[in-house]
């Protein structure tokens, strides 16, 4: 959420930078509650200043032992009429505050301007794609022919966008995210956790606007409860209406989860396969940081994620997103894209967002700063990496003539020795 303070001190660098995202600050509307805000505290202040007044009076009647019934009573109905002014008041501030949730967040200066996804700045490469001396599959054809990918079976249980994998494959995608959590916990300081898999609506608005992405959600039927389309839901809310001590910064978790997901609006959009599903898994990565310190923490997690595609030798390219092409919530967003030979083309595979103060004002997370003064946090999180679409990386990229699929080295030890997967 937007600071209040900047749209009342500094509109227009408000409008302009939510310009930039190619989105118009409704001004009128929030002209409007401001005024109506402004008039009612206006008036209760003159209100006050009146019952002071006539306090004062009624010492100074009592003082000379007159009369002071009726200057008692004006002030009762004053005290009505203050009342019915608290409760406006209440009523403005809450219709601003619906205003403010549903306004994204402003870009950093050096995001790039841009409408689409044809705006982002590729930053760096790392790796060489292979080149195959055979016919290149997808990672359904490889992933059938190991005996271990069924979308017919996931079909049957759950409709479309579902898998269940099965045997090595299966065992491949449980060593991909222990693999995970063991380097982000044991080598970049990350704290594991376990979290529930449905959040309250609170949680999830905490993180993004509820209102706007409610349609991206599965709610869960009878109950105020969402099932997480990413750990980012819980984990960053480990910190909602808090306010933590400064020395407790930076904190740094790690948490494997499913994620649910509608894909509202994706149809026809990556049907065949596991790129685009309704349940997945992810390792996220997620830090909360001293404001001074999140453009830097940033850049460390984002380097966290890489270090993941580097040790698994798997080709990718950092993409800098542009100001159309960011998430709601985000300040800056680094996209990691994984390069998948079947579609000869770069995927993301891990998206990497500095939020700065936006969710932590949505979700009340503070701490105190040197000077005991109490601040906003910054939250910055990203997938560490998201395991489903790893592991069509690794089936696609290290595949074999024969079929068989070659485990990347730091798996081995995962995988109980076994080297390759070989068709069944």
């Amino acid at each position: 959420m937007l600071d209040l303070q900047q749209l009342r001190k500094d509109l227009n660098s408000v409008v302009a930078g939510l310009a930039r995202r190619g989105v118009a600050l409704d001004v009128a509307a929030f002209q409007t509650l401001e005024d109506s805000r402004k008039q009612v505290q206006t008036s209760t202040e003159d209100l006050q200043a009146r019952r002071n007044a006539l306090s004062k009076q009624i010492g100074i009647l009592k003082g000379k032992g007159e009369d002071t019934s009726a200057v008692m009573a004006e002030v009762g109905g004053l005290g009505e009429q203050l009342k019915a002014n608290e409760e406006k008041l209440a009523a403005v501030q809450e219709l601003l505050n619906i205003f403010l949730r549903t306004i994204p967040n402003i870009p950093r200066a050096e995001v790039p301007e841009g409408k689409d996804a044809d705006g982002n700045v590729k930053l760096r490469e790392w790796g060489t794609p292979r080149a195959f001396d055979f016919a290149v599959k997808d990672h359904v054809d490889v992933g059938a022919g190991l005996g271990g990918l069924d979308f017919d079976t996931a079909a049957k249980l759950s409709g479309a966008r579902f898998s269940v994998l099965k045997g090595g494959l299966a065992r491949l995608h449980r060593a991909i995210a222990q693999y995970m959590l063991n380097v982000h916990t044991t080598e970049h300081g990350y704290t594991e956790v376990y979290v529930p898999y449905m959040v309250s609506g609170e949680c999830a608005d905490g993180v993004s606007s509820l209102t706007k992405f409610k349609d991206d959600l599965f709610k869960i039927e009878g109950r105020e409860l969402y099932l997480i389309p990413t750990a980012e839901y819980p984990v960053t809310n480990f910190v909602r209406d808090s306010i933590v001590k400064g020395e407790e910064l930076p904190m740094k978790f790690a948490c494997h989860s499913p994620c649910f997901r509608s894909e509202a609006g994706s149809y026809g959009k990556d049907t065949r396969g596991m790129i685009r599903q309704h349940q997945f898994d992810k390792v996220e990565i997620v830090q909360i940081v001293h404001p001074e310190k999140s453009a830097e923490a940033h850049e460390e997690l984002t380097a966290h994620a890489e270090s993941i595609l580097k040790r698994l030798e798997l080709p990718y390219r950092t993409m800098l997103l542009c100001t159309g092409d960011m998430g709601f919530s985000s300040a800056k967003t680094y996209d990691l894209e994984v390069w998948l030979p079947a579609q000869n083309a770069y995927r993301e595979i891990s998206s990497c967002s500095n939020f700065e103060a936006f969710q932590a004002r949505r979700m009340m997370a503070r701490f105190k700063n040197a000077q005991g003064k109490t601040e906003m946090l910054h939250t910055i999180n990203g997938s560490g990496l998201a395991v489903g679409r790893t592991l069509v990386a690794i089936l696609e990229n290290y595949q074999n003539a024969d079929g068989s699929v070659t485990v990347p080295g730091v798996l081995v030890p995962y995988m109980g020795g076994t080297t390759r997967l070989v068709p069944h």
